[in-house]
């Protein structure tokens, strides 16, 4: 989707509302494509004292499988983006401004990228979550397991003295 700011370039205080949903169900992220849903994106161009900021927030629900647990489960995810648009650069590179292409932005290619970087590289079904047992293999969300815990042999001597 590409949007034509040339109407709100010389006019202060003067904003296009934009929103639409993007498809990436195709993407593939570690191996899997987590996008089950469309990526709704909605936000603004404003021109503020001659300056124009683009303003987004991506949104979906991704499936995904807790990194700790292996459990899988639908993870909310929301992405702000902002940065400031501009004509030319006076001197150099900026990475906090966005070149406009023939008064144009490309927000589909834009929020497709910015929405794939911003998504977290480990997710866990819960901020608590107690993992697998690394002897059986046991989830620890749904109890303890029957498994003895070896006790390290550094500190077996000690527990020789807790026995008498």
């Amino acid at each position: 989707m590409r949007l034509n700011v040339k109407k709100i370039m010389n006019t202060p205080g003067e904003r296009i509302d934009f929103h639409f949903s993007m498809d990436l169900s195709c993407v593939d992220f570690g191996g899997v494509c987590p996008a089950i849903h469309p990526v709704l994106v909605e936000g603004s161009v404003k021109n503020t004292a001659g300056i124009l900021l683009l303003s987004m927030r991506m949104a979906t629900t991704l499936r995904s499988v807790c990194d700790r647990c292996g459990k899988e489960f639908d993870n909310p995810v929301e992405v702000p983006y902002e940065i400031m648009l501009a004509e030319e650069l006076e001197n150099g590179e900026n990475d906090d401004i966005l070149l406009l292409e023939n008064d144009e932005v490309d927000l589909g290619e834009l929020a497709e990228s910015e929405f794939i970087l911003g998504m977290d590289t480990k997710t866990l079904c819960s901020e608590d979550c107690k993992g697998l047992c690394c002897q059986c293999g046991a989830n620890l969300n749904e109890g303890p397991c029957s498994c003895k815990k070896e006790l390290d042999p550094r500190w077996a001597a000690l527990a020789k003295l807790l026995e008498e």
